[in-house]
């Protein structure tokens, strides 16, 4: 039972999409209807709001963090082991992908990702982010780099947490950021993905 209710809520807080919240305080349009139609901070800053991109960012990654710490902090008392966080972490993970509040028209999932693998292990987490920045520094892609770094989590994962069902989780999750990711991955593939900076 406590499984259960501990990936039900993590799904429901996984849905909220602050690429949405943020723009309805902001008086801001709905991400969904203009740019690339993404809730996610790179769309929300097309806006020109740069406070309401950092906020979405920020609570995007805030979401998959809370969770997971929560789940990890009270697995004694409620329970849980590996296999339950790492179910936590795969439903806030979907939540953002797929909200219930939001017709199921979700995110990317990288911020919320960065947030998950911070709170699985510290060292994980800034290890992920350290492939994210070194391949956007070296290329200018923010797509190449989430990517990269995507790509990079479930081997780092396994090394530094085992290869256990989070490293199985963080594999489903790296799919499913390249799902989310194909027209991306299509456009860097034909030379046309934008890079970080340039005004095409």
């Amino acid at each position: 039972m406590t499984t259960a209710v501990v990936v039900i809520v993590a799904y429901l807080v996984g849905s909220l999409s602050f690429a949405v919240i943020v723009s309805r305080l902001y008086g801001l349009p709905d991400p969904h209807t203009y740019g690339s139609g993404n809730p996610g901070a790179t769309n929300v800053l097309r806006t020109g709001r740069k406070s309401a991109a950092v906020f979405t960012l920020l609570g995007d990654a805030l979401k998959g963090f809370v969770v997971v710490w929560i789940a990890r902090f009270f697995a004694a008392d409620w329970g849980l082991d590996a296999t339950d966080i790492a179910l936590a972490a795969l439903a806030v993970f979907a939540g953002h992908l797929f909200p219930v509040y939001f017709g199921f028209k979700g995110g990317k999932g990288v911020a919320t990702a960065a947030g998950i693998l911070l709170a699985l292990s510290l060292w994980l987490g800034l290890a992920v982010a350290a492939v994210w920045l070194i391949v956007l520094v070296a290329t200018r892609y923010s797509s190449g780099s989430s990517l990269a770094a995507a790509a990079a989590a479930p081997v780092l994962s396994g090394l530094i947490l085992g290869w256990n069902a989070i490293a199985v989780a963080v594999l489903a999750m790296t799919a499913l950021i390249f799902y989310r990711h194909r027209a991306n991955i299509r456009r860097l593939l034909a030379g046309t993905e934008s890079k970080v900076g340039s005004r095409g």
